[in-house]
């Protein structure tokens, strides 16, 4: 490709404009706490924009639209659970969240805020949420090294490895440099870019077969199947599918977001704007891809790239419906969609590492300035570890991100929920379903059961939270009194 294509063009202006905002970060991060958590200084706007954004990684713009491509209206149901779910984690978990983490020492991770919440002097619950947050995402990350070759490799004609390095380069770059501002202000123009791209694709999807009526004939046409709801996995892939929505209460990387908000007041309007943007979205994402077998049954000489791999659906439509320069744009939000969730997690491990490991163990008294490159080294060597695992040319975007994410979700999940609301839940408690959700999910990928590992590793972990606290003794006085004071304030507050 030419260095003045206009696919060259928009690609560049849009990652220097991302590393711009890295150096302007690089200005506001005086203190570890900034480069963590921002100082806890995100509006409204800002905090459910880059919420979003680090929540739809690269498989909004490619696993979903692919999941769609090839399995038709039956795959619809993820996105369901992922709206009830991400609904469920604004109203009942974010405030309190934000509230509880101010109350438990200023936490600024979430090993941090299990630590103090638990009152846990043996650092067992740090280091134990600190390797599963590791574990799961060296996974996740991978995931989005992956889309981003897979994008690279597609615009740029680039063998797979050189468009790995290439399409995560830019992201390790802003990262390192501005740490949570430049990923929440990055974040919040990848989101804009976002949700313009996945309404125009399709409208344009649409235009091209003739209309939704003359589409979904041709869809028909290609598989009556693909308009089934319901399709040959049955109730439980239906139930496997919409069990993504358990997984939002235990997502770091989105949860920091909620600890990050200004304040507690700002949390509602958040909610607000940032459902807004993700059902447009999904719904976005949802009929490029239920669409694109419409548009792809009425050209088929141009389906092959397609065909080979259904998660290139959203990439090959918007480089074949646009103008270079308008498709430049475009597919610069999957980029966005890339780089958005790469740099959060990237950051969440990055804080884990350094918060809970460095400082927790080898340096309590390290200096802001110390940590603060310390953490920007653990940003780099995180990023070369999901390198390594992503080096498998045959990786799967949506495969890589179901596996982390139910890691997540059954570990952390009801972990989080039963410490915001239990009084009676005990540090041991918070181990053992920790440990049970982790091992659970693990052990049941490798059955190769059609039931999605979060359900079980889920369920499995509130019952050993539940049943471990009852036996245990109850917590102290004084951890009661804090339970006690921060559920008044947020009652007060209508939570």
């Amino acid at each position: 490709m030419s260095f003045t294509s206009p696919l060259f063009v928009t690609f560049t202006a849009y990652l220097l404009l991302m590393v711009g905002l890295g150096f302007a970060a690089w200005y506001r991060t005086r203190t570890f706490d900034d480069y963590i958590l921002g100082g806890r200084s995100l509006n409204s706007y800002v905090t459910a924009l880059a919420a979003g954004a680090s929540d739809m990684s690269g498989w909004l713009m490619m696993g979903l639209p692919g999941a769609l491509y090839l399995g038709g209206a039956s795959e619809a149901w993820i996105a369901i659970g992922l709206v009830i779910g991400a609904w469920a984690n604004w109203r009942f978990v974010a405030g309190p969240l934000r509230v509880y983490t101010e109350r438990t020492s200023n936490a600024l991770t979430l090993p941090d805020y299990f630590t103090h919440r638990f009152e846990d002097r043996s650092r067992l619950l740090r280091i134990l949420s600190a390797l599963v947050i590791l574990v799961f995402f060296a996974i996740y990350c991978a995931s989005g090294v992956v889309a981003g070759a897979r994008l690279f490799e597609s615009m740029f004609g680039m063998p797979y490895m050189q468009a790995m390095f290439w399409g995560a380069a830019v992201t390790i770059a802003y990262t390192f440099i501005g740490g949570f501002l430049a990923v929440s202000w990055t974040d919040t123009i990848q989101a804009t870019l976002m949700i313009f791209a996945l309404l125009l694709v399709p409208v344009f999807v649409l235009v091209g077969v003739g209309g939704p009526g003359e589409a979904m004939a041709l869809v028909e046409q290609v598989d009556p199947t693909r308009l089934q709801w319901v399709g040959a996995g049955g109730v439980v892939a239906i139930v496997s599918a919409m069990a993504w929505g358990l997984g939002y209460c235990g997502q770091p990387h989105l949860l920091a977001r909620f600890m990050a908000a200004e304040s507690l007041d700002r949390i509602p309007r958040a909610r607000r704007i940032g459902m807004t943007w993700m059902v447009l979205c999904l719904a976005g994402a949802m009929a490029t891809g239920f669409f694109g077998i419409a548009w792809f049954a009425r050209h088929p000489e141009l389906a092959g790239a397609v065909n080979a791999n259904p998660e290139r659906v959203f990439i090959s439509l918007a480089d074949l419906l646009f103008n270079p320069w308008i498709a430049g744009v475009v597919l610069s939000a999957v980029l966005a969609a890339i780089m958005s969730t790469l740099a959060a997690q990237l950051l969440v491990c990055s804080s884990a590492l350094t918060e809970d490991f460095y400082r927790g163990f080898l340096r309590p008294n390290a200096s802001h300035a110390e940590l603060v490159w310390f953490g920007r080294a653990m940003v780099l060597a995180v990023a070369a570890l999901a390198i390594w695992i992503a080096r498998d040319p045959g990786s799967r975007v949506l495969g890589l991100v179901a596996y982390a994410w139910a890691g997540f979700g059954s570990a952390f999940g009801p972990v989080v929920v039963l410490s915001l609301f239990w009084k009676r839940m005990t540090r041991n408690g918070a181990l053992a379903g920790m440990l049970t959700g982790a091992i659970v999910v693990i052990a049941w990928k490798q059955t190769g059961s059609p039931v999605y590992e979060m359900i079980p590793g889920f369920i499995a972990a509130t019952i050993a939270i539940v049943v471990v606290s009852l036996l245990d003794r109850a917590p102290s006085p004084a951890m009661q009194a804090r339970h006690e004071e921060v559920r008044s304030l947020l009652r007060e507050r209508g939570y």
